[in-house]
């Protein structure tokens, strides 16, 4: 069916029409093929080239237009979808491009106009079109889609592009409405990630003309088919207030910061930004031109502006709470002049009610404005600010005590002062906090300078609640750290006490415990050698030779631990043969009897003629200490000691295996620190100062128990000299 329009012109020749029904669309559409001569310029959104190719008997008007020498030039937006048929579309048209996110659909020639309607079922052909053969209008849309063709890429790029996985890299500048309109709805459309940064007037503006949109990718979200929105901007009039709790109230996430960029931008999924430094303010505001970019480089730099204001900013609905409960809009504001900044100082100081709080980074920071505060707080109304307290925070140095202590005694109000270990030459800025409300932060520009205007260079005045409960935070942290300080240095100092009272307690107890013994080892050796022949006075005295001998190692054992922890261990160097030494450890224990419990276990050892040169005694002490300790834990078997010269390191290698109970996994990640023992006898200190000999004479020492799971093998090594082995 025809629906005639009326017409302007009044000439017959001339009409305007609706054409409704599908079957009437293709006929009109064949017929407009048909009467073209010279150009047919079609330009349709991505659903219908499938649909120029399926239809015979549109593609046949193409071949034949094309037959009969009509330039035929096609535009679409080529996608993943489509590529198939706009591949057959190249090669029935003389020219197929593509742009991004084109929409519309219309089609005109030399003559005619005609712009089929898009159906909501992308798949069917449309049922209603316009059809127009007005000079004016076919005009305007031969004008309309030579723009269009003007900004689109050629077919086999885009196709080249999609089949290779590749992204072209460009940055434009978009000034016509109708594109910028259509990027920012295509942004919107095939987004999964906005981040937005834009003063409270962007925020109106996209509120008002995109907001259907916005709720859409809300929607996606929910569903999880979207990361959703998240805006960075600056609340600073009730009306921003009322959108921003709005927008809240949708989900999205939104943060205030008080400086925002003068630019406007978004990035999409971190791949793409859209910017704008119009002035959208108004409801006639429109955006005049619009960067668009994918360059990595400009990508990048603008999620690093986004991600640092992101984590800057305050949670807009606590500075909504702040605003609704009085708080108001914050006042920042960056202080160039010294001297302005030096007046500031003195009337919110002089202004106090209940609390100050000043941190100074250095000794001379508190000389030039100590007296600004004093006569702050001495020109204020004191009955007013009678609870007034004033805590300062400093670097403590000895020239400066007097000072101080002239400047409490002068303040009309309560001063608590605490002192940091040194200066701060990293902070170089004064702090002033003052009832929590009001935050001063000035600069040092050159410490050493006299006077307040000298030395300060920028400052900054805030009464931005979170910005002054941050360094109140600041402040409470160093002024917690100054007392966890003072705990710290006065439990060191008590430690320190405690330390040399144990070691010399330690020293005097070893030498009282020498003090009897030697006269009680040198009686009995008389008395043995008086009494051979009285059998039963020898056993007693033998007795008490034995465990005098005992007393004898530990006192020699815990001098040697205190001598080890005061790292005053000595060795006394000389040149001697190992072999020696491992006989006579075995003699000593034969003739001490410390086998008598033991007979069913043997000593085993093969001599070997060593000379190498370390300390004779301790080396001694420690191949003693290891066959005392493996004679203590072996009820039978064999103990074995074994010299080996590894020529390849310059070092002989000492052990003694034994086949006892073997060591407790539990102790044995310990073994070798003090008073480390699972038995009854002994202190504990053996295998410690074994340890520490060893590791003086730069060799090492370790443990561990038999593969076979009988006993335990315990090995050290010291360096050697190989021209000294026999």
């Amino acid at each position: 069916m025809l629906s005639k329009l009326a017409s302007s012109s009044g000439l017959s020749a001339e009409r305007n029409e609706i054409v409704h029904g599908a079957d009437n669309v293709i006929s009109e559409e064949l017929l407009f093929f048909a009467n073209s001569q010279d150009s047919i310029d079609t330009c349709m959104d991505s659903s219908r080239p499938s649909l120029a190719i399926a239809i015979e008997s549109i593609k046949k008007s193409f071949v034949d237009a094309k037959a009969r020498g009509v330039e035929l030039r096609y535009l679409t937006e080529i996608t993943n979808d489509n590529i198939s048929y706009c591949k057959d579309l190249m090669t029935i048209v003389n020219q197929l491009r593509h742009l991004d996110a084109v929409r519309g659909n219309f089609m005109v020639s030399e003559k005619e106009y005609l712009a089929p309607s898009t159906p909501q079922d992308k798949t069917r052909t449309a049922s209603q079109l316009f059809y127009s053969n007005f000079r004016d209008i076919v005009e305007q849309h031969r004008y309309l889609f030579d723009v269009l063709w003007s900004k689109a890429m050629p077919a086999e790029q885009k196709i080249r592009e999609i089949e290779e996985g590749t992204v072209v890299i460009e940055t434009k500048l978009l000034k016509n409405q109708d594109e910028i309109f259509t990027k920012i709805k295509e942004m919107l459309d095939t987004s999964n990630e906005l981040l937005v940064c834009s003063k409270y007037s962007g925020i109106q503006f996209g509120y008002d003309r995109f907001l259907e949109w916005g709720k859409d990718i809300l929607d996606k979200q929910r569903k999880g088919e979207h990361k959703g929105i998240k805006i960075v901007t600056s609340i600073d009039n009730d009306d921003a207030v009322e959108v921003v709790k709005t927008l809240l109230d949708l989900g999205i996430q939104i943060r205030e910061v008080k400086n925002i960029p003068p630019i406007n931008f978004v990035i999409k999924d971190r791949q793409e930004i859209t910017a704008t430094i119009d002035n959208l303010k108004g409801d006639n505001a429109i955006i005049q031109s619009l960067l668009v970019s994918n360059e990595p480089l400009y990508v990048n730099h603008f999620d690093c502006i986004f991600q640092e204001l992101w984590t800057n900013a305050i949670d807009a609905k606590e500075r909504i709470k702040d605003i609704e409960s009085g708080a108001g809009f914050a006042d920042i504001e960056v202080i160039p002049n010294s001297s302005t900044a030096r007046k500031l100082y003195f009337q919110i100081v002089k202004a106090a009610k209940e609390e100050i709080l000043i941190l100074f980074p250095t000794i001379n920071a508190f000389k030039r404005q100590g007296e600004i505060v004093l006569d702050a707080l001495i020109l204020s109304n004191k009955e007013a600010t009678s609870g007034l307290k004033l805590r300062i925070l400093m670097p403590s140095h000895q020239l400066i005590e007097q000072k101080v202590e002239q400047f409490m005694q002068r303040c009309p109000f309560r001063v608590i002062t605490r002192f940091i270990e040194q200066e701060m030459p990293q902070s170089q800025a004064t702090l002033l906090v003052v009832d929590r409300k009001h935050s001063l932060v000035m600069e040092i520009k050159d410490d050493s300078k006299t006077t307040f205007d000298e030395a300060i260079g920028l400052s900054t005045y805030s009464t931005s609640k979170a910005g002054v409960l941050s360094y109140v935070s600041i402040f409470e942290s160093l002024w917690k750290q100054t007392e966890l300080y003072e705990d710290i240095k006065n439990t060191h100092e008590q430690l320190k006490l405690h330390a040399k009272a144990q070691m010399e307690f330690i020293n005097v107890a070893a030498h009282e415990l020498r003090t009897p013994i030697q006269p009680i080892l040198g009686l009995s050796q008389i008395l043995l050698s008086k009494t051979g022949r009285i059998e039963e006075y020898n056993e007693f005295l033998d007795t008490i030779n034995r465990n005098a001998k005992r007393l004898n190692r530990l006192s020699d054992d815990i001098l040697d631990a205190t001598k080890i922890e005061s790292k005053s261990l000595g060795l006394k160097k000389e040149r001697f043969n190992l072999n020696d030494i491992i006989i006579n450890a075995i003699d000593d224990i034969i003739l001490g009897k410390d086998l008598v419990d033991s007979r069913s276990v043997q000593l085993l050892y093969e001599p070997q003629d060593i000379v190498l040169e370390a300390d004779k005694g301790r080396t001694t002490q420690v191949i003693s200490n290891l066959l005392s300790n493996a004679i203590k834990f072996t009820k039978e078997g064999t103990i074995t000691i074994a010299t080996k010269i590894d020529e390849d390191n310059n070092q002989i290698i000492i052990s003694v295996k034994d086949t006892g109970i073997g060591i407790d996994p539990e102790i044995l990640p310990q073994l070798f620190s003090k008073f480390i023992t699972k038995s009854f006898s002994g202190t504990g200190l053996g295998l410690f100062i074994s340890k520490s000999i060893v590791e003086a004479h730069g060799g090492r020492i370790w443990a561990e128990n038999n593969s076979d799971g009988k006993g335990t093998t315990f090995t050290f090594i010291l360096p050697l000299d190989l021209d000294a082995a026999v």
